[in-house]
């Protein structure tokens, strides 16, 4: 990248808030929307699921310990995620974007503890859109792309737009599994928006709307 756009965005980063957490259910579209605001600012994009994902291609012992609770569509142990991603921020110096992260209140008090963040951005969508997201979603497995068979798909049936690698469903993007992650989400996640609302940082966005429309709230909620 052209170092003068480097140095514009972190001009334009140094005026908004940097140290951000995106809550939202599964398929709320919070991996596009980090995606989007890393390309554009420069902020370091965390997602503990791609990170989890990766440890568990890898069959490291975290990896495969995390890939029983993922394919069940159950949480990863407290103890396991917290350590990964302190040990990540550690080796910040910039900004960064939380996707997936924290998603219990024990979770974010942990990482009160680390770092003060300073905004939480929820986004919400219907469990019955959500579900329809999610089981049409493919991913890949080289690149973690994620793409929509309606709402992005890939310009070649199957295959990865970046790397051309066979795209694949994952395991918890099933109908059932789906069903039964949201019903995690909503008996341990759902108490963080209350937790961020408390402390004032808590920004809620209707995730269901147009992409570009959703993206243009969230810089708001930088400024």
């Amino acid at each position: 990248m052209d170092s003068n756009v480097v140095l514009c965005m972190n001009l334009y980063s140094r005026s908004m808030k940097t140290k951000i957490v995106l809550l939202g259910p599964p398929g709320s579209g919070k991996g596009t929307q980090a995606e989007r605001l890393d390309d554009e600012l420069g902020f370091a994009r965390l997602s503990t699921g791609d990170m989890l994902r990766e440890a568990a291609r890898n069959q490291t012992p975290l990896g495969i310990k995390a890939k029983e609770y993922m394919d069940a569509g159950k949480l990863v142990p407290n103890d396991l995620v917290i350590g990964l991603m302190k040990d990540k921020i550690a080796t910040l110096k910039g900004g960064f974007i939380l996707d997936g992260y924290p998603r219990t209140i024990e979770q974010a008090d942990a990482l009160s503890g680390a770092v003060d963040i300073d905004v939480a951005v929820n986004l919400d969508v219907a469990d019955s859109e959500l579900v329809d997201r999610l089981t049409k979603r493919r991913s890949c497995a080289k690149c973690n792309v994620v793409y929509h068979l309606l709402y992005k798909p890939p310009r070649s049936e199957g295959k990865c737009d970046k790397c051309g690698e066979p795209l694949f469903q994952r395991d918890d993007d099933t109908e059932k599994t789906v069903k039964e992650r949201l019903e995690v989400y909503r008996k341990n996640t759902f108490p963080l928006i209350e937790y961020y609302e408390k402390k004032g940082k808590l920004v809620n966005i209707d995730g269901s709307g147009d992409i570009n429309e959703i993206y243009a709230e969230i810089k708001k909620a930088l400024n």
